[in-house]
């Protein structure tokens, strides 16, 4: 009996030991920082996993963080918002968890960035897509999102048989209203009779309406859809793969992606037995590429609070990135995209 007591004993000493090594070990995972910097990145509702906006400032700050040795939760993390009403407790959470450079991705977070960065002096914050003026400790950052909708306009138009193209859009705002404004510009460059069916969703969480929304739209005739919808957009490529498994792969309805390139969402196999993909083109808008950017500036005390910086195509932080686009598309949107970079072509906002 004592044997079996002593030798329970020893175990539990030994668990632990060993326990308190792991603790002992994860406490010391940033020993090796480059930064003391803590980042944190609050998502609106599309989430870190939208495979858009959210994922590609996820992926970002995921990249700062790894270069800089920093381990996830406790040198960089994000708060993941499932509502609205959670923007401003998870800015709360992650000032109380000590994260001194907060972005807020998404317009939808304005307020709550603003209302937070009032009460947090010492914190510097980063809001994306929206401007807050007079807050030394806020820096804006806005995509000229109507350039490269403007080429996403161009691919479509030069890629449709039906003269018929659809947008669907998540929130309606001034963001999103960009996105429109864009596209409807690059097809009509191309051939203004072209009609451009618009719908909102009303949502950047909602897969559901985003497959309605679509569904209608290639009922009536568009060949192409344009989705800048975040998680709505989901919806959108779930319709055209259930409509296009039941095509020859010379029939195929299109999508044409956002925010970062989308091609995988758009593999499916054709009613002929072919593998095949959907994805005409998506629109970049490199936002894991600004955090990166701003993160590194505010790690080397160069954090620039108070500025407002518009990212375009002149400085690469917008493009169309090329899926499956015909050669003639391919030319139209390269002779597109020098004419913005030249100013010949001044894209309109709305």
């Amino acid at each position: 009996m004592n044997k079996k007591v002593l030798g329970l004993g020893l175990a539990a000493v030994a668990v632990l030991t060993l326990a308190a090594c792991g603790s002992r070990d994860k406490s010391a995972s940033n020993s090796n920082a480059k930064t003391d910097l803590k980042v944190a990145i609050v998502t609106d509702t599309g989430g870190v996993d939208d495979k858009s906006f959210n994922q590609s400032a996820w992926e970002g700050l995921q990249s700062w963080g790894k270069s800089k040795g920093l381990a996830k939760d406790k040198g960089y993390t994000y708060f993941q918002s499932a509502s609205e009403s959670d923007y401003a407790t998870n800015l709360d959470s992650a000032t109380s968890s000590g994260y001194k450079l907060i972005y807020g991705i998404g317009f939808a977070l304005r307020d709550a960035i603003a209302e937070s960065a009032k009460n947090n002096s010492a914190v510097n914050y980063v809001i994306i897509d929206d401007v807050i003026k007079d807050q030394k400790n806020v820096f804006s950052a806005t995509f000229m999102d109507n350039e490269a909708s403007y080429l996403a306009g161009v691919a479509a138009a030069k890629t449709t048989k039906t003269n018929k193209v659809g947008f669907v859009g998540g929130m309606e705002g001034e963001v999103i209203k960009r996105f429109e404004a864009g596209f409807k510009a690059g097809v009509a460059s191309v051939n203004p009779a072209i009609k451009v069916d618009a719908q909102y969703a009303g949502s950047f969480s909602d897969a559901a309406k985003g497959k309605t929304i679509a569904a209608a739209q290639y009922k009536s005739g568009a060949d192409v859809v344009f989705q800048a919808a975040g998680g709505t957009g989901a919806g959108v490529f779930s319709e055209a793969k259930a409509l296009n498994e039941g095509k020859s792969e010379a029939d195929k309805v299109w999508v044409l992606g956002v925010d970062r390139d989308q091609k995988a969402e758009g593999n499916y196999k054709s009613k002929d037995g072919k593998n095949a993909n959907f994805v005409l083109a998506s629109t970049l808008k490199k936002v894991g590429q600004v955090v990166k950017t701003v993160s590194d500036d505010a790690a080397n005390k160069k954090f620039e609070g108070g500025k407002h910086i518009a990212y375009g195509i002149k400085d690469g932080s917008v493009d169309l990135i090329n899926d499956n686009m015909s050669e003639k598309a391919i030319k139209a949107v390269d002779e597109a995209r020098q004419a913005i970079k030249s100013g010949e072509v001044k894209v309109p906002e709305q």
